[in-house]
Parts: structure tokens; C-alpha cells; sequence
């Protein structure tokens, strides 16, 4: 066989042409590509690789014995009857990335190009050996394709399958000429050596066949019966079993076992766009730590969707992320917005944005400054590359949210009511550094709650003394935070934050300050990939020169420890401890324990 080959090698620039092809023009590949998911990445513009294809490559230009001949033959047969027990146990996630691949070949910008000129080639000089042979087949059968890069990597190995895949379209090529009577481009000895090819891998070529049809036969059928062309489900559900210790507060609560489910349907228009509709419901009640009004060891799962807690079904979230040239992207919400949606939150490992995979509580997960507003509203986030430097920001975040927009009553709307506006830079110092500076402008009108997360009058993270704004006036906020993350090494992440608030109430007596800070330390794959060991410790956000009457003389300390254990790809157990100290920013409070095993199923 390699005979054959090297000798049309040598005779034909058809074939030549057809063995320098890369496999891009093949289905013909035996491993499927790895599937692309969808995904917003807010703080950079991330590009998605073409996955490589691998199979057996052929001998090309070698002598055989008998004997290699003989096992040059079990190995190709033994190859064969793997690739094809490959394919059928290929998952539905897999053939429907095939089907969007063969769906989009030749429409994608990722996809091969014919070419007019070899001269398109960046790779190919006319100092080349296969310059000649190339300029001769571009020429005259138009059968040569390249990268959208304008490179032809013609000295990569070459498979039998794609050697397959390139002699094919080559045939499809002489085909087409004989059809529109320009046999005369087409000679005697071309059509000789394709058909000793032809013959020669005559087992590849039906084997292609075969895959086209069967692909072309499921994709009929998902065509059928799919959900939908644009859009694709995304869910999580939790249950957690939770109680307090350690405290008086203890008879005030019984073991719970709460749930908390979202639905997203993530729809994309054009591949770089994607529509969240989430819905969302649970009944995960809060739990009484023996401090009145207070946010103060909240868990994620408590933010349900459902201001009642009953598993009734709400959209609370509903936002659009599309593209604005290449280094900015834009973010619309209609409803359910917070800042971490298009803000880098700079704590990795902790934050999982309010899911069911990262830290138990709402402190620990990020920056208490991105819970100051919400709702709907727009932001737009401006990259600028891998900048290097303390000076020079690798993106910029500014945006606008209101609280209360669908209200048309008076002190309500978008810009009458509840908003806060966010200005953010974000410094990309390394791979293993990240530094966020934030500022946050806020109006809360009277009675609302500083870290509200858009539900106006419900706190969400730290202590009463620290939302409750004026319940007769209302209130400006200016809140400055600093996020860092350090990753020292692959096993160990080292995240933490301070926030400063400054209030001003629209009447006497009604301005105040209020702080917040925490550190933690994260070990990834620790005992197992996927797993996650956190231990965070801070200051829940507490207020300072409050009036007479309101105590904020002590600090109320939160400490957290969780494992997450990995059980599988789409399930995980967390059992974790939150120990809250002076609940209430009162030492005379006893201190607070939670204990929780937390377990979230992906889908």
C-alpha cells in the first residue's frame, strides 16, 4: 500500500494535494470534539479553540515485510473496530456538538476556505518542495482549502481517515469538472491513480459514507424532536439540612430540611449573545441567631426567588449579555440583577453567585459592597488585554440599577426610586493575582435596608445596625471596596476583601458609617479533583457612630468552614460550620453556630 502511495505521490499533484489536507474537512475524524458551551465570561473576551482530532496515521514512503504488512493490517483492523465502538458509544451531548459542526461547516468563520492562490498561504513559500504540485492543484481542481488564519499546515501528520476525507473531495472535484465539460483539466493518469486510491481505501471512504448518513439520519431525528434550536436548559437544586447551636436562640429553631431549585434557559442569537430566563423557587426560611432584623449568617440557598418561601415559581432573573465590538460586552437585566452578574467579584472558590457550590453564606461569597442595589438596569464592562501593571486596568465596569422599576407611582421607577450605580476597575496583575477596586453610589428610600440586593426593604448580608436606613427620610450611600486574589499555587487560593460605607440621611441624626472585611483560604481538589476545602474568617458589615441608643460597639465576628466533596460530575455534598460572634454588634448576645449539610445537583 505505501508503494502505491508514495508512486502517486510522486506522478499525481492531485493526490499530493489530497495527503497535505488537514482534517478539518472531516466528520471523517474517529474522536468527536470536545463540545463548546456557551458561556459569559464578564471580565475578559475569551476565544474558543478548535479541538484537535487524532486517529492512526499511515506509513508513508516506508518499505514493509510480510510480517510489518501482516501487523501494519491487525492494527488498522483493530483501530477500525474501536473507532467504530467509539461511535456508538458517542453521548447525546456529543452528537449534537457533531450536529452543530456539520450543520455550520463552510458558514462559520472557523471553518476551511477555498482558496484562488497558493500565494494565500502564509506557509507555503515557492521554495517548498510541494509548491508546484500545490499552485498546480489550486489551479486546476480547486479542491485545496485553508485556515481562516490564511495557513495551510501542510507538514502536521496526516491520518488515514483525513487522507480518506481529502482524496473525497478531491473525487468530488474531478466529478464536478467531467459534469460542466471541463474533462480536458482532468488527465489519464490522475483518474488512474485516484482509482488505484480509490480502491485502496475503498474501506475509509464507505466508512465515511456510513458516518455522514447516520449523521445526517440523528440529526433528522433531534431536528424532530428538540427543544430548541437556540436555547438550552441549565438547572441546580438544593437540599439542605440545617440547624443553630450553642446559643438561647436554639429552641427558637428545629431542624429544617430546605430546598432551593433554578431553572435557567440560557438562549443565544448569534453564539456571542446569551438570554437568561431563570426561574426560580424554594422554601428556605432564614434562621433566628437572636438578633432582630439581622442578615447575619444568611445562606446562599436563602435567596429563593419566593418572597414567601411556599415553592411558588418566580422569573428572578431575566438579562441579556451581548457583544459590543470585540473588548466590550454589555449587560441588560429586566429584573433580578445584581452587580456580581457583570462585576468580577475577585473571590474564587467562595463565590459561586449565590449557587450551591461555593461558599454556604452570602458573606463569605463575595464583596458585601456588590449587595448594595439591584434589579433592573444595564452595565457595560470594557477590556483592554493582559495589561501588566498597577496603573493600567485589564477592564473597566461602570453600570446603573434600580430597584424598584416596574412601580410608576411616585418615588418609584428607574431613576425615582431604590438605584445604585457602579464604577469598577480590575487589575490583572498575573495568572495568579487579581486586584478589584469598587465604588458604589446608592439611594435607599425610607425604611429600605444598604445591602439589599434590589429587594429594597430585605437585608441580605450583615448586621440591623448596618442596613436600617432612616424609616422617615431617605438615604445616600458611598461605598469604596478592595478585592484581591492570590493563587500561589494550583492548590491553594488565597481571596479577601475590606468595604468602607459612608451614609448620609436626608434627615437629622441619620448618617452613619459601617465596615466589613474577611479572608480566606481555599485548597481546589483537595482529597479528590473537584473538591474544595474553604475556611473564611471577617467581619460581617457592622455600622460605627450610630446615634444614641443603636449599639455598634462591638464587632461581629463570622467564621466559616466547609468542604465540598465532589460525588460526582453533577452532584456534590457540602458539609460546612458558620460560627457568628456578638450577633447584633452585642457582646451581651450569645454567640451563633450553624451547622449545615448542603447537597447540589447540576444539570
Amino acid at each position: 500500500m505505501s508503494n502505491i502511495l508514495w508512486k502517486s505521490l510522486v506522478v499525481s499533484p492531485a493526490v499530493l494535494g489530497a495527503t497535505l489536507l488537514v482534517s478539518a474537512t472531516a466528520i471523517a475524524a474517529p474522536n468527536s470534539a470536545t463540545p463548546e458551551v456557551i458561556k459569559a465570561d464578564l471580565s475578559t473576551n475569551q476565544q474558543q479553540s478548535n479541538s484537535t482530532q487524532t486517529g492512526f496515521t499511515a506509513s508513508v514512503g516506508t518499505t514493509e515485510t510480510p510480517q510489518q504488512s501482516d501487523i501494519l493490517a491487525q492494527v488498522q483492523q483493530q483501530t477500525q473496530v474501536q473507532q467504530l465502538a467509539q461511535l456508538q458509544q458517542q453521548t447525546e451531548v456529543n452528537v449534537l456538538d457533531q450536529v452543530n459542526q456539520y450543520g455550520s461547516e463552510g458558514k462559520t468563520t472557523n471553518s476551511q476556505a477555498q482558496v484562488t492562490s497558493v500565494s494565500q498561504f502564509s506557509d507555503v513559500q515557492p521554495t517548498d518542495w510541494a509548491f508546484q504540485a500545490l499552485q498546480s492543484l489550486v489551479e486546476r481542481y480547486g479542491c485545496i482549502a485553508g485556515y481562516p488564519n490564511g495557513t495551510y499546515r501542510g507538514n502536521r501528520p496526516l491520518t488515514r481517515y483525513e487522507f480518506a476525507a481529502g482524496l473525497n473531495a478531491c473525487l468530488d472535484r474531478v466529478n464536478e469538472l467531467i459534469a460542466t465539460a471541463t474533462a480536458e483539466l482532468v488527465t489519464k493518469e490522475d483518474l488512474a491513480t485516484l482509482q488505484r486510491l480509490q480502491e485502496e481505501f475503498s474501506a475509509e471512504l464507505a466508512t465515511l459514507r456510513g458516518r455522514v448518513d447516520a449523521l445526517e439520519a440523528r440529526t433528522a431525528e433531534l431536528e424532530a424532536n428538540q427543544f430548541s434550536t437556540t436555547t438550552k436548559l441549565v438547572g441546580e437544586a438544593i437540599f439542605a439540612l440545617t440547624d443553630t447551636f450553642g446559643n438561647d436562640n436554639n429552641a427558637d429553631n428545629n431542624t429544617v430540611f430546605q430546598n432551593r431549585v433554578r431553572l435557567d434557559l440560557q438562549t443565544s442569537f448569534t453564539g456571542r449573545d446569551v438570554l437568561h430566563t431563570r426561574l426560580a423557587t424554594g422554601n428556605a426560611q432564614r434562621l433566628d441567631i437572636g438578633a432582630n432584623g439581622s442578615a447575619e449568617g444568611l445562606q446562599t440557598f436563602n435567596l429563593t426567588g419566593d418572597p414567601n418561601n411556599s415553592n411558588d415559581v418566580f422569573i428572578d432573573w431575566l438579562s441579556y449579555y451581548f457583544p459590543l465590538g470585540d473588548n466590550a460586552r454589555v449587560y441588560v437585566a429586566a429584573t433580578g440583577g445584581i452587580w456580581s452578574d457583570v462585576a468580577a467579584t475577585v473571590n474564587p472558590y467562595f463565590e459561586d453567585y449565590d449557587g450551591g457550590n461555593g461558599a454556604l453564606s452570602t458573606f463569605a461569597s463575595e464583596n458585601p459592597i456588590f449587595r448594595i442595589g439591584g434589579g433592573a438596569g444595564a452595565a457595560v464592562n470594557f477590556g483592554f488585554g493582559e495589561r501588566r501593571s498597577f496603573l493600567l486596568p485589564t477592564s473597566v465596569t461602570v453600570g446603573y440599577l434600580g430597584s424598584q422599576p416596574n412601580n410608576p407611582g411616585v418615588g418609584s421607577g428607574i431613576f425615582n426610586g431604590n438605584y445604585a450605580a457602579l464604577g469598577q476597575l480590575n487589575f490583572n496583575l498575573s495568572d495568579r493575582l487579581a486586584i478589584a477596586a469598587t465604588y458604589v453610589h446608592g439611594y435607599h428610600g425610607a425604611g429600605s435596608s444598604l445591602f439589599d440586593a434590589g429587594s429594597v426593604n430585605n437585608s441580605v448580608v450583615g448586621t440591623a445596625q448596618a442596613n436600617n436606613l432612616s424609616v422617615t427620610d431617605g438615604s445616600s450611600s458611598n461605598s469604596y471596596g478592595i478585592s484581591a486574589a492570590f493563587r500561589p499555587s494550583d492548590r491553594l487560593s488565597v481571596s479577601g476583601f475590606v468595604s468602607y460605607h459612608d451614609v448620609t440621611g436626608f434627615g437629622s441624626n441619620d448618617d452613619f458609617e459601617a465596615w466589613s472585611y474577611g479572608v480566606g483560604v481555599a485548597l481546589p481538589n483537595f482529597g479528590k479533583e473537584g473538591n474544595v476545602l474553604g475556611i473564611f474568617a471577617g467581619a460581617e458589615p457592622y455600622s460605627l457612630n450610630r446615634v444614641a441608643g443603636v449599639r455598634d460597639g462591638d464587632v461581629p465576628y463570622h467564621i466559616e468552614g466547609f468542604y465540598k466533596y465532589q460525588v460526582s460530575d453533577n452532584i456534590s455534598i457540602t458539609p460546612g460550620v458558620i460560627w457568628l460572634t456578638a450577633p447584633g454588634q452585642s457582646s451581651d448576645n450569645d454567640d451563633a453556630i450553624i451547622g449545615t449539610l448542603r447537597t447540589t445537583f447540576t444539570f
